[in-house]
């Protein structure tokens, strides 16, 4: 999603992290759930991902 600006929110439950990556120009929302040991980069990858994915299925991106 170049040129979109993409939040992203943390948490830790456990073993596991959340991570919620918003659209800042939509407010979309989509979460993802990954271990702990995964890594920063890889988690905001996959969450990306998943928003682009909720992001296709509005309608939104192309």
């Amino acid at each position: 999603m170049r040129g979109r600006e993409i939040l992203f929110e943390f948490q830790r439950v456990g073993n596991v992290v959340k991570v919620t990556a918003i659209d800042a120009e939509t407010g979309i929302e989509a979460s993802i759930h990954g271990p702990v040991t995964a890594g920063e980069t890889l988690l905001r990858i996959n969450a990306t991902r998943r928003l682009e994915f909720v992001m296709r299925r509005k309608g939104m991106i192309p």
